[in-house]
């Protein structure tokens, strides 16, 4: 059930985002949208998702485990090391409580647009892929990224994102989320 309109739910997050988050969000919605329509997905699912993925960005990067125990959210040990993994499970349960979206599949894509996860749907897999590639992005291989999403099989793109990313952490010599091996495994286990 979604309870306010696209428009105020935009009107909302503006209001609580810094200028540069909200055009990337509004980025990741357009863009979502456009994969959703290339692999006959809900557009508007994939618009609300893309556009409230970052909803709990609002929130500095040390207030985010406050406000992860508050809605129960269990901090792992990677979580506790990279704080800022956890606004999207936050992000995840503030879409129904500000912005009036109680739907599952909706917070699902939410919850994993960061590090991915096991079982991705096929909205999970364009909100992340479109945080990657929106037209804000610019960093060393983007274009080959937006190249596969005009080309590509869904799970041969999110492959190509996963490992991009993978590689990307490694070479910052950072932590590698369980979960983003996982999604990674299992798609080149299911070939």
């Amino acid at each position: 059930m979604i309870t306010m309109t696209i428009d105020e739910m935009r009107r909302v997050l503006q209001s609580r985002l810094k200028k540069s988050r909200f055009a990337h969000s509004i980025g990741v919605a357009d863009t979502a949208v456009k994969l959703a329509r290339r692999f006959d997905i809900d557009e508007n699912k994939a618009y609300i998702a893309g556009l409230l993925h970052d909803c709990a960005r609002q929130f500095e990067n040390d207030e985010l485990p406050d406000e992860a125990v508050k809605r129960g959210i269990k901090i792992g040990e990677i979580e506790q090391k990279i704080p800022l993994l956890l606004h999207s499970y936050i992000g995840a349960m503030m879409i129904k409580e500000i912005y009036g979206v109680d739907d599952s599949e909706i917070a699902q894509a939410i919850w994993r647009h960061t590090v991915g996860g096991r079982d991705m749907t096929a909205l999970d897999k364009i909100i992340y892929f479109a945080d990657m590639i929106e037209p804000h992005r610019d960093y060393p291989g983007v274009e080959h990224l937006r190249e596969l999403a005009k080309t590509a099989a869904l799970d041969e793109m999110i492959l190509e994102g996963l490992s991009e990313s993978i590689i990307f952490i490694v070479h910052k010599h950072s932590l590698i989320h369980h979960d983003t091996v996982t999604a990674r495994n299992q798609l080149l286990m299911r070939n």
